[in-house]
């Protein structure tokens, strides 16, 4: 049965390593000071909040939920992400908290974005990004999963399909649009931000027939690359919205052209000269290598 992705009513499990996270909240509300051994422990997820989480996994019956990272320097430039990406938006900021289980480190590889206007960031997947790429990719990723707030308040993506695939799409593609923006984290020259457009697409899936299908890793950074190209206009999340799967969808099924963009024509110019870059994209014609060196 199909099903229509805006309210994210997915279920059963995701494909290892999908990105996103759309979902009601199914977690306790108590918050612990950092620096205490947090002994409460976090109600797991059912499948509704598990298939919209950024790694296909529950979180850990010992894990706790904290107020900060292990260094107040990481938790200062998350939290400050955090303002900036949602003032991008003109909205106030969702509530931000982060996952932590001394006794089981690798469970927190995740990162969830719930429908209640909270962001749970889980401490292996914040360290394992700043390892990768820096800070850089942890901005990425926290911009990906307020792309689902994004989606939650506005009733977005205007897409449905079979699969997850619109959202987590939709999702990357706000990243590169923050990642760009002057208002956002300011990085115009695209090479400057490959280390966290690989991060992105490395976690792509190729359960093209799965509900829970998240798109292939080529996929996945064409929408990084559109939403960075989209990041030359001032948009609203419904004119993003619009304008990104006008394109996208052009470049996935030939009709781009073929109608108009009725709602911002001036963008038209600017968009022609890549539609061929993102075609050899998503189709693998330009390489990681190749994708890295794009300006």
């Amino acid at each position: 049965m199909k099903r229509n992705f805006k309210f994210c009513l997915l279920a059963g499990a995701i494909a290892a390593f999908s990105l996103s996270a759309c979902h009601d909240d199914n977690m306790e509300e108590s918050v612990l000071p950092e620096s205490q051994s947090a002994s409460a422990k976090i109600e797991q997820p059912g499948d509704l909040e598990k298939s919209c989480s950024y790694v296909d996994q529950y979180w850990s019956s010992t894990a706790v939920l904290k107020t900060g990272l292990q260094s107040t320097a990481d938790t200062n430039f998350m939290n400050s992400q955090m303002t900036k990406i949602a003032s991008l938006w003109g909205r106030s900021n969702p509530t931000l908290r982060f996952v932590d289980d001394p006794s089981n480190f690798g469970s927190t590889y995740n990162a969830i974005s719930y429908s209640t206007g909270k962001i749970y960031y889980g401490y292996a997947i914040y360290a394992d990004a700043k390892n990768k790429g820096g800070d850089i990719v942890n901005a990425m990723i926290l911009a990906h999963e307020y792309g689902h707030q994004l989606q939650y308040i506005f009733g977005l993506p205007s897409v449905s399909e079979s699969t997850a695939r619109p959202n987590e799409l939709e999702a990357d593609g706000f990243a590169g649009y923050y990642l760009r923006r002057p208002n956002g984290y300011n990085k115009t020259n695209f090479s400057e931000i490959a280390a966290a457009y690989e991060f992105a697409q490395s976690i792509g899936d190729y359960q093209t027939s799965s509900a829970n299908h998240h798109g292939t890793p080529p996929q996945r950074r064409s929408a990084v690359r559109l939403g960075f190209l989209l990041g030359q206009y001032d948009l609203t999340a419904s004119n993003f919205d619009y304008n990104f799967f006008y394109y996208y969808q052009g470049v996935l099924n030939g009709t781009y052209k073929m109608g108009k963009n009725s709602v911002n024509p001036e963008i038209d110019a600017y968009m022609s000269k890549y539609m061929d870059e993102l075609r050899k994209i998503q189709t693998g014609e330009i390489s990681e290598e190749q994708f890295k060196q794009l300006k």
